[in-house]
């Protein structure tokens, strides 16, 4: 199995990620200092997972790095 393809797709995804992220990070604060905290803070979990997400597309980048062939 040759990982040269999906190692190639990897950075676009945590590109992806990172740009959610920053997304979801800027309508959480537009929420903060309102009635509707509720919404921010439910944006800011998420905000969360994503960084979550991105530290788990790193290990597995690495790991296909790892991988022969």
């Amino acid at each position: 199995m040759s990982t040269s393809g999906d190692l190639a797709l990897a950075p676009g995804i945590q590109t992806l990620v990172d740009e959610l992220a920053r997304r979801v990070t800027e309508l959480a604060e537009r929420y903060g200092d309102t009635p509707d905290s509720a919404i921010a803070s439910e944006l800011f979990a998420t905000e969360r997972a994503l960084a979550t997400a991105r530290r788990s597309l790193d290990r597995a980048s690495a790991l296909l790095d790892q991988l022969p062939g």
